[in-house]
């Protein structure tokens, strides 16, 4: 807990983050007694004996995840959580935060996602890592049948830890705003590629098919992963931004959207005095005003 508080403040006031997000996992629900009782695949990650007691020392409880709230709420931003099964599903609803995220490993679980549905009044975040068209097509049908399809937002993504630029699949930000743009509340992109380029690009191509497409949904969230030290450990590490990354990732973000708009005028305010003093035809005019005085400079142009 004293390390989320310290990540939940650096991200909020150092790197300025607009949301933090943490996961909740009920151990028993999701893993079966063998995988419960299994050693962890890669020891040296290990944090238990077995991956159950390993997730187990990992996991925050309900009251937990009450505080971190009320420290996010402390800090100015905003708080939620991932949620991988029923169980927490119910225990993070109790909550209310204002968005709750389904990973791309839950996305087909209709269970989870009925009772978000149901009793769970704020924006379903939902991830499409490692998902087929057709699941897709699924995920969509049962947000529109339920009538929540304006509270989805759908994230393009790769699920891998770190992702090479060429699995990043940055296109699939335009697949999604095409297919679905009209159904959904908004889109996003959740990365898990080294460095922070890829996300500028991410940015500009989300912002581009956001006024590319007629009433398509407005591009709205950057999701990355977060660390104070990428060789702690643990496999997501790798993966991660640390608090300058993430600082520059959060300016540059701003910078892009700021910069990604048509022009309002043909001469912008800032444009004007550079084209009285650098523009051609200006300085050609200029010149003859200043060699034609007064009514004979019509008369003259006319001729």
């Amino acid at each position: 807990m004293a390390i989320a508080r310290k990540m939940i403040q650096i991200a909020s006031q150092d790197c300025g983050v607009d949301v933090v997000k943490f996961q909740k996992r009920c151990n028993r629900e999701l893993l079966s007694e063998k995988e419960y009782n299994t050693p962890h695949p890669v020891p040296a990650n290990a944090y238990g004996s077995t991956y159950g007691a390993h997730r187990e020392f990992l996991e925050f409880d309900l009251e937990q995840h009450r505080e971190l709230q009320s420290i996010c709420r402390d800090f100015g931003v905003e708080y939620s959580t991932s949620v991988w099964d029923l169980t927490s599903a119910r225990e993070i609803t109790s909550l209310q935060p204002a968005l709750i995220k389904i990973p791309s490993a839950t996305n087909q679980n209709f269970q989870v996602q009925d009772y978000l549905c149901r009793f769970f009044e704020g924006e379903i975040h939902v991830s499409a890592g490692m998902t087929t068209t057709r699941e897709l097509e699924k995920l969509i049908d049962f947000y529109e049948e339920a009538g929540r399809s304006r509270d989805l937002v759908l994230y393009a993504c790769t699920s891998g830890y770190p992702v090479a630029a060429k699995d990043v699949c940055l296109l699939e930000i335009d697949r999604l705003q095409r297919l679905y743009g009209r159904q959904l509340g908004a889109t996003g992109f959740s990365g898990h590629h080294l460095g922070t380029a890829i996300d500028m690009a991410a940015a500009a191509l989300g912002l581009q098919c956001e006024s590319h497409y007629e009433g398509a949904a407005p591009f709205r969230y950057i999701e990355r992963h977060f660390t104070l030290d990428k060789t702690w450990k643990g496999t997501d590490h790798s993966a991660s931004l640390e608090p300058d990354e993430m600082r520059r990732l959060c300016e540059d973000l701003r910078t892009v959207q700021a910069a990604l708009r048509f022009k309002e005028t043909q001469i912008l305010d800032v444009e004007v005095p550079q084209r009285h003093k650098l523009k051609w035809r200006e300085l050609e005019r200029q010149r003859e005003d200043a060699e034609l005085p007064g009514l004979v400079k019509p008369l003259n142009r006319m001729m």
